[in-house]
């Protein structure tokens, strides 16, 4: 399927290439943000040209005869905040579309205009909301257009390490944030997850690659906390991506090809149909060649794609209609000659463990908004998703030297399938979301249903030894330094089914010109749970002056049991929804349009925490407890003029009690001190440099003592590892500085950028975790080092 859509989109490039023309154009609709109903009378204008134009009726403006190259477009609508798009690229011949929205004045700011935050200054949203645009994710610098790793500067965001795209927030793990992609709920957005990597169940750590290419997003819209209940199942984040959409105007072509591999878009008419314009991309990534010259093929062979195919149709003036479909499988496979290149196996990164991983995600939906009235909508969603993993796991028993060094010989006995994990999910779900702005109140009120399907089984092939573990983990002999894991504790078989509901009213209101209130409340049935929930939330910021006010949060956030924990639990265990209470009180000012400085206090309460109190198996209960507590202060220069950056320090303390007999500990993502400092500078219009630099406290490890020959047998030696206290100490500080370039040139009537990125170009190793190799007695760790790419991308 996916090999027709590459093919596609290869004779749409090469179609048409000579009808460019020498000049461009810029065309684009203005909505109000809440109802989504078009602005007439709202005014664009050209930074560069001084130009200036007036949308019409219907929302829409064009703006003729640009040479090819980057323009800044500012929008200002009487009543609404200002906001200004960089980099918008025209291409020769070709009208750049793009669709945007203005919030509505909620408080009126007497001393400055803010221009350049976009959706970021919204008294509806009054707490830990940041925005990136298309263009902003792609160049930031160390993230080769990966969303997740571009967000991984924002003030309390963690990455889970170099290698990892994955993030953590406010002392919460990788798997607890919400991700909605065009209004539809999107749980499995990583690639290289590979699912009973870690002692047969999932990594913490996340998975290493978005799946969405580089410019697929639009724009995204962060929330580190403090989230109204339109959004649930999750409770420490809330990212929402607007996926592009294509334009009616005239085909535009763009291929990237880097070291890992390449990437397709067509942006243009449909083709079948006047009306609906079309967006599609196609990108394959095979990481050969760059582990090749990063020294690191001894860590197996990864791969994926990624095809994404997007239409809009503007069925008459009040209803509009978009079709999104998503198709990303991957591979990844670990062999005894990986084990073999490995050479020691103390060494960082190595591991006896093989295996190979085989994964399918698709999702499909129907979103259509409907203009009810003058300052109202109605959107509804009907979603498809899917997920079929297959995975075999197992270990090789190589002859190695007292060193850790592996003797090279003819034949090493090895088992790839000890492990096997097959994991299929469907979910069909609908939401409706109606929308009502009035002159004192504004309420959204939505309704969500959704069909979970579970086809799960997890086999151990026979009895395992493993040689890690806790002082609780029964032994039949204090003296026996490792642990048997028997078939009949760790296999799995589930097949059912089971619905979610929720119902959701948020509302805003203005009290004394300068107080916005946003109180809401969320009610949801988990129905593998068998468990209703009510989530009462409040939000709101009082403005102080015309540049500052104060903001704050507090609510109920439930999250449901994780379907892999639900599928592996014994008959008739039914896990609980984990709950936090959050309270944020932040501060904000504007020093400038374009210049802003926030900080803001959290505390969380954590309880119902999913906990295993037994290593290595699959049972869970809902006895763990815990709590955190932190602040986050920013400084953002927006990108208005030829240079933007952002300083940030993050401070986070995240405790956990199992309840397990060992007391309190350093939840994994326990990370007291964060900085990142981000800054990228446009000379010309042909250069753009960027930076970025970060830190982070090391992360939590278990302190623990090593017993050697733990079976009394010189001839199979092995070492056993116990625990002696849960991350009681910490991994090497996280130090990393990225660095990119991009060099933007016109070769007849191709737009071409050529880019040099590179992550870590210090060579130093972040460890992100660290693994017992129990055939040595030693701790290997997990991580990266420099990760270079470079490329050419071309528009046209």
């Amino acid at each position: 399927m996916y090999n027709r859509i590459v093919c596609i989109i290869i004779l749409m490039l090469i179609s048409n290439m000579m009808l460019a023309q020498k000049n461009g154009a810029i065309k684009g609709k203005v909505v109000e943000y809440r109802t989504k109903q078009p602005l007439a009378g709202a005014t664009i204008t050209i930074r560069e040209k001084d130009f200036a134009t007036t949308t019409d009726s219907t929302g829409i403006f064009i703006i003729p005869n640009l040479a090819a190259g980057t323009y800044t477009v500012a929008i200002t609508g009487i009543g609404f905040y200002n906001k200004t798009l960089n980099d918008i690229n025209v291409v020769a011949g070709k009208t750049y579309y793009f669709e945007t929205e203005l919030t509505e004045e909620a408080v009126k700011l007497k001393d400055v205009t803010v221009k350049a935050f976009k959706g970021e200054h919204n008294p509806q949203t009054p707490v830990s909301a940041f925005s990136l645009s298309r263009e902003e994710i792609f160049r930031s610098p160390g993230a080769q257009g990966d969303i997740f790793r571009a967000i991984g500067t924002l003030p309390g965001v963690v990455s889970s390490g170099g290698q990892y795209s994955a993030i953590a927030v406010r002392g919460q793990g990788t798997s607890d944030n919400l991700f909605i992609a065009d209004d539809i709920p999107l749980f499995q957005v990583s690639h290289l997850e590979i699912e009973g990597f870690n002692s047969g169940f999932n990594d913490p750590n996340g998975g290493r690659f978005s799946i969405f290419a580089p410019r697929i997003v639009e724009n995204a819209t962060f929330q580190g906390g403090g989230f109204g209940a339109q959004y649930g199942r999750k409770s420490s984040s809330y990212l929402g991506l607007g996926i592009k959409e294509g334009n009616n105007t005239n085909p535009l072509y763009s291929g990237q090809f880097d070291l890992i591999g390449f990437t397709l878009m067509y942006d243009g008419p449909s083709g079948f149909n006047k009306k609906t314009n079309l967006f599609a991309s196609a990108r394959y990534q095979n990481f050969d060649l760059l582990l090749k010259m990063i020294g690191l093929t001894h860590t197996g062979l990864p791969s994926y794609g990624d095809y994404l195919l997007k239409t809009t149709t503007e069925l008459n003036a009040k209803n509009k209609l978009s079709f999104i479909a998503m198709f990303n499988p991957e591979t990844y496979k670990r062999t005894v000659k990986n084990v073999l290149d490995s050479k020691n196996l103390n060494d960082d990164n190595n591991s006896n463990f093989i295996g190979q991983s085989k994964v399918s995600k698709a999702v499909a939906g129907l979103n259509l908004r409907t203009l009810t009235g003058r300052s109202s909508s109605w959107k509804n969603i009907l979603y498809y998703r899917m997920m079929d993993v297959n995975n075999d796991l197992g270990y090789t028993n190589p002859v190695i030297e007292a060193g850790g060094e592996i003797v090279a010989t003819d034949k090493i006995n090895f088992e790839q399938d000890l492990r096997k994990i097959v994991n299929k999910q469907q979910e069909a779900g609908y939401r409706s979301i109606f929308t009502q702005r009035g002159k004192y109140l504004t309420f959204t009120a939505g309704a969500d249903v959704a069909h979970v399907n579970i086809d799960y089984n997890r086999r151990l092939k026979h009895t395992d030894t493993l040689y890690s573990f806790l002082p609780t983990d029964y032994r039949p002999n204090p003296a026996q330094y490792y642990l048997m894991l028997t078939p009949d504790r760790f296999n799995a078989s589930f097949k059912d089914a089971a619905w979610n509901v929720s119902g959701y009213l948020d509302l805003s209101f203005t009290l004394f010109k300068q107080l916005t209130i946003n109180p809401g409340v969320r009610y949801d049935y988990t129905g593998f749970a068998a468990q209703h929930t009510l989530s009462p939330r409040i939000s709101g910021t009082l403005e102080l002056s015309g540049k500052q006010s104060i903001n704050f949060a507090s609510g109920i956030y439930y999250q449901d049991p994780a379907f892999s924990d639900v599928a592996s639990q014994p008959q008739g265990h039914r896990l609980q929804c984990e709950r936090t209470i959050q309270y944020i009180l932040g501060y904000k000012i504007y020093f400038s349009p374009d210049v802003k400085f926030t900080a803001e206090g959290w505390y969380k309460e954590m309880d119902d925490l999913a906990v295993r109190p037994s290593s290595g198996e699959p049972f869970l209960n809902n006895n763990g407890t815990g709590k955190a507590h932190g602040f986050d202060v920013s400084l953002t220069k927006r990108l208005s003029q030829k240079y933007h950056g952002q300083i940030s320090y993050s401070y986070m303390d995240s405790k956990r009690d199992d309840h397990d007999g060992l007391g309190e500990y350093n939840y994994i993502f326990n990370l007291p001190h964060v900085i990142s400092v981000l800054a990228s500078y446009k000379p010309n219009d042909q250069w753009i440099f960027s930076g970025k630099f970060r830190y982070a406290s090391g992360r939590p490890t278990d302190k623990y003592i090593v017993h050697a020959d733990v079976f009394g047998n010189p001839n199979y030696l092995r070492y056993g590892q116990e625990v002696t206290e849960k991350n009681g100490e910490r991994l090497a500080d996280f130090v990393s500085l990225d660095l990119r370039a991009d060099y933007k040139f016109q070769l007849k009537k191709i737009g071409w950028t050529a880019f040099f990125d590179v992550v870590n170009v210090l060579n130093r190793f972040n460890e992100s975790s660290a693994l017992f190799q129990p055939l040595t007695g030693k701790t290997y760790f997990l991580g990266l080092a420099v990760f270079p790419t470079f490329g050419m991308r071309m528009d046209f």
